[in-house]
């Protein structure tokens, strides 16, 4: 996926990225008088930063975001979108939206469905052949931009759709699932753009189910299950409790590690924990272990990924052994 160095540059990208871009609570949906697709949803989402909304099917995720772009109205909701109350029409010319199964007219070209959705935003005809040259090249389609979409690819197919969902110059960004179907060439390079708009301002909501994309660009996350918020906050906070470092020895363990700190390691070798992620509570255990001789294999401290916390939030077993596998701080998903 070959992409621009720069965005397009924008006033408004100027403005200060403090507050909050979202800020509901109290989000209700009830289908037909009996189906309760959301259960006093509370959320906030920082100006200025990528936010992941994840959940099992069914969860409510769909329905939280139509609400969020006024495609449905809510049963009851207290809140704001862009400082306005949630619902309000005229702040979607704001708003960037990229649904989950979006379908373009297949006769038109990329260029076209840009020109097309902007149109349908308000935005100036004069800005937006502008913008649609910078967005063509920014998400690597510039030499796609005169065929059909019929002619087109799933993962040029998304790419198109991140670029119209930028046409009106948002402030926020929502993509529902921008990475389904894109290989991993193209998934790290819609991971790249959004960085990107977060660098110049911009809020980004994203909704997907690939947890290890969601960890790698999330400044923090939300969990939904059952139509209620069950989690919500930065990865290393939600996952604080389980960060822990692992030593590994060769031998037998000493005598003075208690054996619910004792964990699976190599032939040969003893493994145990220490809890917590202060690497000074580290120090004197392993100057003990070298008093006493013995030979240090690794010291590496590991925390929960994006995965097992979803996983535990969800109340589902996420292994044979009934616990996630641990990670080590700062190893990414392939």
């Amino acid at each position: 996926m070959v992409i621009a160095d720069e965005l397009p540059s924008s006033p408004r990208l100027q403005a200060a990225t403090v507050g909050s871009a979202i800020d509901v609570r109290g989000v209700e949906k009830v289908y037909r008088g009996r189906v309760r697709a959301l259960q006093g949803v509370a959320m906030q989402v920082h100006r200025g930063e990528i936010f992941g909304l994840l959940g099992p099917n069914g969860a409510g995720k769909s329905t939280l975001v139509k609400i969020l772009t006024s495609i449905i109205t809510a049963t009851r909701a207290e809140g704001h979108v862009l400082g306005m109350p949630v619902g309000h029409k005229p702040t979607l010319a704001r708003v960037g939206y990229l649904p989950e199964h979006h379908r373009f007219p297949d006769y038109l070209t990329g260029g076209q469905v840009l020109d097309h959705y902007a149109a349908l935003s308000g935005v100036p005809r004069a800005t937006r052949r502008t913008r649609r040259a910078e967005l063509l090249d920014l998400v690597g389609m510039k030499e796609a931009a005169d065929k059909a979409v019929r002619q087109y690819s799933k993962g040029m197919r998304q790419r198109i759709g991140i670029a119209q969902a930028l046409m009106n110059d948002p402030d926020l960004v929502i993509l529902d699932e921008p990475t389904d179907g894109v290989d991993p060439v193209g998934r790290r390079g819609i991971r790249w753009l959004v960085q990107r708009l977060k660098e110049q301002g911009k809020t980004v909501f994203l909704n997907s189910h690939l947890l290890g994309e969601l960890e790698l660009v999330c400044d923090r996350v939300a969990i939904l299950v059952g139509g209620r918020v069950v989690r919500q906050g930065t990865v290393a906070d939600l996952t604080r409790d389980s960060c822990r470092h692992e030593i590994t020895l060769r031998g037998g363990p000493p005598s003075w590690v208690a054996a619910d700190r004792l964990v699976p390691g190599p032939e040969g070798s003893a493994r145990f924990t220490v809890p917590g992620d202060d690497p000074e509570a580290v120090q004197p255990l392993i100057d003990r272990l070298r008093t006493e001789g013995r030979t240090i294999v690794s010291v590496v401290p590991v925390r929960e990924s994006l995965e097992d916390l979803f996983m535990r939030a969800v109340g589902a077993d996420p292994g044979p052994s009934g616990a996630g596998v641990p990670r080590p701080v700062g190893e990414g998903s392939p």
